[in-house]
Formats: C-alpha cells, sequence, structure tokens
C-alpha cells in the first residue's frame, strides 16, 4: 500500500482515558478512518505507515465517524507507538 493511500486512511489518532487504557492493556491503538474503508484496509494502512504487524482490527460507527481499534502483535509496541506519536 502507498503512504498516500495509508494517510487518507487513517484521519487521526483517537485518545481518551478508556483508549489510554488498551494500549496499556491490550496492546490497543484506535483512529477515526474513513467511513467506507474494510478492516483489511486499515491493517494495510496501519503496517504500512507505522512498520508494524497487526494482530486483529475492530470497528464501531459513532456519531464522530468510524472508529478502527488496531490490536498490534508484538506485546508493548502499542505503548511504544503512541509515544512516537506524541499521545503519551
Amino acid at each position: 500500500m502507498r503512504l498516500e493511500d495509508a494517510q487518507k486512511i487513517l484521519k487521526r489518532p483517537y485518545v481518551t482515558e478508556r483508549t489510554f487504557d488498551q494500549i496499556e492493556r491490550e496492546n490497543k491503538l484506535c483512529f477515526v478512518v474513513e467511513d467506507r474503508v474494510t478492516k483489511t484496509q486499515i491493517a494495510n494502512a496501519v503496517q504500512a505507515l507505522y512498520e508494524v504487524k497487526v494482530d486483529a482490527v475492530n470497528t464501531s460507527r459513532t456519531t464522530r465517524g468510524k472508529k478502527a481499534f488496531v490490536r498490534l502483535v508484538e506485546a508493548g509496541k502499542a505503548a511504544e507507538l503512541a509515544t512516537k506519536m506524541g499521545l503519551v
């Protein structure tokens, strides 16, 4: 996947107290994503942009848009990546 396409899929990281807990406890990151993308496209975009391996993707639709909860394969990678992105 091209980086330009990946950047269009992932709009921005989404951080709340709940998602911060998920970073530490479940090795998950949360992103606001485009409405019409699939879980596979989200996983490919995260892998292309951040050079990590994705284990699973769960999505939910809210009034503010579509959110993707991305679980990473390697333990502790979510916290490391969140620190690099300036979320923590």
